[in-house]
């Protein structure tokens, strides 16, 4: 994906979550994120807008933490307007910030900042949108009633599997090392997943290039179903191993 279909998935994803949140009630239990009302699951993400806005433009005094803007959020009358506001002005944000951004970027294997900034976005929003669909229908969506896009979602297995889960402070271990395949049917991509007692590898490859003999576990599914699976937003995720499935569920969780 490019950053003008980062963007276009951002925008849709603003659009679903405000518009199923405010379906949905604000007391709503959050099945997919367990603890939380739909209320908190709004202040989160657009305190998390505000946070990513004020990143990209170097506001640096409120580029420090979210607690601030949770608060605000939390104490809204319309938390669902005030989602939207904080949307918009993140969009207007990414599509005014100049190529050479300079701004924080935190993820591994990361892409400049601009593009960074869209893609964590795109892919943050996307998935508190599944959220705020699994209040109103009070359970885990179907992939196919989530409107994410094949395209979009072999992004954001991609960002999660080389971004997010090779950093430290996620604890999938395993001291007898292990490798997992994931293999969406839809899009050509593939990655191989290397756990150890050390953070995970996970390397990118084409469906073809993946040696099934060679692994000792597989995920597979639509890009959808493996997106919403591995983000824990989903259960139509296949696995051939449900002890290793059961282990990522609990150690691979990303709110």
């Amino acid at each position: 994906m490019n950053r003008e279909s980062h963007l276009e998935a951002l925008t849709a994803a603003i659009d679903r979550l405000a518009a199923d949140a405010a379906a949905g009630g604000l007391d709503t239990p959050v099945p997919t994120c367990p603890g939380w009302t739909v209320r908190e699951l709004l202040a989160h993400q657009g305190a998390v807008h505000r946070w990513a806005t004020a990143n990209i433009v170097g506001d640096h005094e409120h580029a420090r933490t979210t607690e601030p803007f949770k608060q605000e959020g939390l104490a809204q009358v319309d938390p669902v307007r005030w989602l939207a506001d904080g949307g918009a002005a993140l969009v207007t944000a990414l599509e005014s910030a100049p190529a050479d951004l300079e701004a924080l970027v935190f993820l591994k294997d990361a892409p400049s900042a601009r593009e960074f900034w869209t893609r964590r976005q795109c892919h943050e929003t996307t998935i508190h949108a599944v959220d705020a669909r699994a209040a109103q229908s009070g359970r885990m969506p179907s992939a196919h009633l989530t409107e994410i896009s094949s395209p979009v979602a072999g992004d954001g297995i991609d960002e999660l599997l080389t971004g997010f889960l090779p950093r430290a402070k996620y604890q999938l271990r395993s001291e007898v090392p292990l490798r997992i395949a994931v293999r969406p049917s839809d899009v050509d991509q593939a990655w191989i997943v290397e756990v150890s007692a050390e953070p995970l590898v996970s390397t990118r490859h084409t469906p073809d290039a993946v040696e099934l003999d060679d692994v000792e576990a597989t995920f597979s599914g639509s890009a959808v179903e493996l997106y919403l699976g591995l983000w824990n937003r989903g259960d139509e995720l296949v696995s051939d191993d449900a002890a290793m499935l059961a282990r990522w569920r609990e150690l691979a969780r990303v709110i």
